[in-house]
């Protein structure tokens, strides 16, 4: 299930979006404004992106099936994808595109007291906004450095809204500069650059995120630690001679799968062998709730070679 703090996030940004896209889409029509209109573009992706987060945790909450044995927790990870990929595509390709034809073809900003208006309440909305993300963001990283909580993070929803409206907060600077700059100098070729530095922010912010969607959605490991804990838990069985290895991967951000190849007691029948699994699966998942699935598989023991005839021996 997705953490409460981070759906609130989601929603907190996706009706400060809607705002704020039809207040800036509106001024940019009365102004002419290029930056403005990227910016409008800019919230209006935005406000898509965020049906599409909250569309994906639906779907990744689903239990699993006949068809997906293991869930649909990755489903989660393939639209935060695909928000990464519309970012670039949509909010920094409008943009730039947008940036490129007005210094072709300026056009004076016919109301630049508006569009300061509008910058400050769009900043005062994306603020607001802003601050849940961080705050579900903050909770999500805990005492980890800033990036290396991104780079570690199983749940890509708890830094995505928090990278998009830092994003956006930038873009509306640089747009309100752009303006400023190009109403006092009467170039209004500058707004079209302000346009296209948007655009750059954009890129940089949708190459990150889609970096980090990608390794989970194609099958990251999961968290050292929990391999660490896992290791030293079935090490400590007596019954257990040696774990030979551990494989994980992280099905959803609630979700973990895990194999381990173990290497038993010889003196042990198979009935003790499968109790001795299942005591070890039961105390695994009571200190670690997220393991969806364990696998514990016994390892055979590689045979000897002798050294005088080179022949197996036991």
């Amino acid at each position: 299930m997705p953490a409460p703090e981070s759906r609130t996030s989601i929603i907190a940004a996706l009706v400060g979006n809607l705002l704020i896209a039809a207040t800036k889409g509106v001024a940019a029509a009365l102004s002419g404004s290029s930056a403005m209109l990227s910016e409008s573009v800019h919230s209006l992706v935005d406000s898509g992106n965020e049906i599409l987060l909250l569309y994906g945790q639906h779907r990744a909450a689903k239990p699993p099936d006949e068809q997906h044995p293991f869930g649909y927790g990755r489903e989660l990870y393939f639209w935060c994808f695909v928000v990464a990929l519309l970012i670039f595509a949509v909010g920094a390709g409008v943009s730039i595109y947008e940036g490129i034809l007005h210094i072709r073809h300026p056009e004076p900003n016919t109301r630049p007291t508006l569009s300061y208006i509008v910058f400050g309440l769009a900043f005062l909305f994306e603020g607001a906004s802003w601050w849940f993300g961080w705050r579900a963001f903050r909770q999500a990283k805990g005492k980890l450095a800033w990036w290396t909580a991104v780079r570690v993070s199983k749940d890509p929803t708890s830094f995505m809204v928090f990278f998009e409206d830092s994003a956006a907060l930038i873009g509306i600077v640089i747009a309100a500069v752009g303006t400023f700059v190009s109403v006092e100098l009467q170039k209004p070729w500058i707004d079209g650059v302000a346009s296209i530095l948007i655009g750059g922010v954009l890129a940089a912010v949708s190459v990150v995120l889609a970096r980090e969607s990608k390794a989970l959605l194609i099958g990251e490991r999961a968290s050292p630690v929990l391999t660490e804990s896992i290791e030293k838990m079935v090490a400590a069985d007596p019954c257990v001679e040696s774990v030979e290895s551990i494989t994980t991967s992280q099905l959803a951000p609630d979700k973990v799968f895990a194999a381990l190849g173990l290497q038993f007691d010889d003196s042990l029948s198979v009935s003790d062998i499968e109790h001795l699994i299942a005591r070890l699966e039961d105390r695994i998942r009571a200190e670690h709730p997220e393991l969806f699935r364990i696998f514990v598989r016994p390892q055979p023991r590689e045979p000897e070679l002798s050294l005088d005839s080179g022949t197996p021996t036991r």
